[in-house]
């Protein structure tokens, strides 16, 4: 039992919720009356309350964000039917700005900002019988020297099977208006050493998977070199996630992140567009040399794995300029490209460019566009379908070798976009595909549509799913193709056999 439980719904099981941490490491002497449980977006409502309130709590936080809204606002009216007198607490990103979309009336208390300090005080106040002041708090922003840190309150159940959340600063230099991050424009770095002891006891408990949440981890390159050196100083393997800033590389940074080995290091890089109007329009600093030199070291010198963003329906871009950003990153490497919809997130700016480009958004969370004056609403239907076949296709690393072929002239973007109409003309669905049947679709595709080779596209097909042990070539490639690839284990000293790579020999 316990008078304070601090609950949320992740995305996912493997994702832990390192705000609720902050908020147990804070609470100082209420600390012994609080605990966290989490649950997923899949959780039924009903079955997430019953055991909420099987812990006969006085006081629920619940964290509040895009991927959850919806189901929390479900749950709280579910929890204030069956037991009014639990007071219900909410805080994250989608409680702390305005408008407020979805309807959150059934709860008692809004903490909006950092709630580290003020959600303690909040529970002192509700424990003592009494309401606060005020039903929605603005919370200061917190000292963060003299923060507590969480990382001891991941369990050894998350340290053995989720990732580690973490972070080094908050805030965010920038003022691209389309980023919550925005409204945060002084960068705050917490103290170093205490950070890296920290880090130190997770990594003796076993943790291997850490994921920083600064917006700009390569801003600081002091801070920044004195992480990364923690890291190359342990043995793999590990996993390391940094999202950084695409134009702000020095030399030290390099070589340190060139140092790494494979399957280790992760590189999060927010493009969002190459086209330096569109770029200047949302206010996003955009030194295009700086980013093709800095992309093209990273893929050609490290051994780190990049995961470029980029966005459909900024204000005055359209399906021409965003295809040209598109291919101007497959030129320079071939990472993983996320293609993502522009949101309209409540506390951005965005609004302010709804009239002079006719930008509509739906009001339904994830509040993305539905078009505007440049983008048809059916340009945006299809681009949604673009971005998940291209995850299935190339981000999955599936087909490197065959993909070619849709695009001979170069037009990655015009090849992949034709292809992907067709695609969803035959299958009416861009989920549950299974990888058998994207190759047949890709290989009917290039031989009955594009009458290429049948021999050429097998052979490509069969080199791409071969790569892989336990695989069985499909049926319908085999009158076509010479030879099937063998495949050996290259061993990586220092990795377990999950990370080892693949190789067509």
């Amino acid at each position: 039992m316990a008078d304070i439980l601090l609950t949320t719904l992740n995305a996912r099981y493997a994702h832990t919720a390192i705000g609720l941490r902050y908020l147990l490491a804070n609470l100082g002497e209420l600390q012994s009356q609080a605990e966290i449980i989490e649950f997923t977006i899949n959780d039924q409502v009903q079955d997430i309350a019953e055991q909420l309130l099987a812990r006969k709590p006085r006081i629920i936080g619940l964290g509040v964000y895009i991927w959850n809204v919806l189901e929390t606002s479900a749950l709280i009216e579910t929890l204030k039917k069956v037991s009014p007198e639990t007071m219900l607490v909410l805080g994250g990103p989608e409680v702390s700005y305005s408008p407020m979309r979805v309807n959150m009336d059934a709860a008692d208390v809004i903490v909006q900002g950092e709630g580290e300090l003020a959600f303690y005080e909040v529970c002192q106040t509700l424990l003592q019988g009494n309401m606060p002041n005020e039903r929605i708090i603005a919370a200061a922003t917190v000292p963060l020297d003299d923060v507590v840190l969480p990382y001891r309150f991941y369990t050894d159940e998350d340290v053995k099977h989720r990732y580690m959340y973490v972070e080094a600063s908050r805030g965010c230099p920038f003022a691209c208006e389309f980023c919550l991050s925005s409204m945060d424009n002084r960068v705050r770095n917490l103290f170093i050493d205490k950070l890296l002891d920290e880090f130190e006891l997770l990594w003796q408990r076993g943790a291997r998977s850490f994921k920083f949440i600064d917006r700009t981890f390569n801003l600081n390159p002091r801070i920044s070199n004195q992480i990364l050196d923690f890291f190359l100083a342990k043995d793999a393997p590990y996993f390391a996630h940094f999202e950084v800033i695409p134009d702000h590389f020095p030399v030290s940074i390099k070589q340190r992140i060139g140092q790494f080995p494979p399957a280790s290091l992760q590189l999060e890089i927010g493009i969002q567009t190459l086209n330096p109007e569109v770029a200047a329009r949302v206010h996003r600093k955009l030194n295009l040399e700086k980013i093709k030199e800095n992309i093209a070291y990273l893929s050609q010198e490290t051994q780190a794995h990049m995961h470029l963003d980029l966005i459909v329906g900024l204000p005055g871009e359209d399906l021409e300029s965003f295809g040209k950003g598109l291919n101007q990153l497959c030129d320079l490497t071939d990472a993983e490209i996320q293609i993502g919809i522009l949101k309209n997130l409540s506390g951005t700016s965005l609004s302010r460019h709804n009239e002079a480009w006719g930008m509509i958004y739906s009001d339904v969370p994830p509040y993305d566009i539905l078009k505007n004056s440049v983008l048809s609403f059916d340009d945006i239907q299809a681009m949604k379908r673009f971005a998940r076949f291209w995850n299935l296709y190339r981000n999955s690393g599936n087909f490197k070798t065959s993909l070619a072929y849709l695009y001979p002239d170069g037009d990655v973007f015009g090849g992949f976009f034709d292809f992907s109409v067709w695609v969803y003309a035959q299958t009416q669905s861009t989920w549950k595909i299974a990888l058998e049947r994207l190759a047949k679709l890709l290989f009917d595709y290039l031989t009955q549509e594009k009458n290429m080779d049948e021999k050429a596209v097998a052979q490509a097909l069969s080199n791409d799913l071969m790569k892989l042990e336990g695989r069985v070539l499909p049926n319908f490639l085999k009158p076509f193709v010479a030879y099937v690839p063998k495949v050996k284990q290259k061993k990586i000293s220092g990795h377990s056999k999950r990370q080892q790579r693949h190789v067509i020999t």
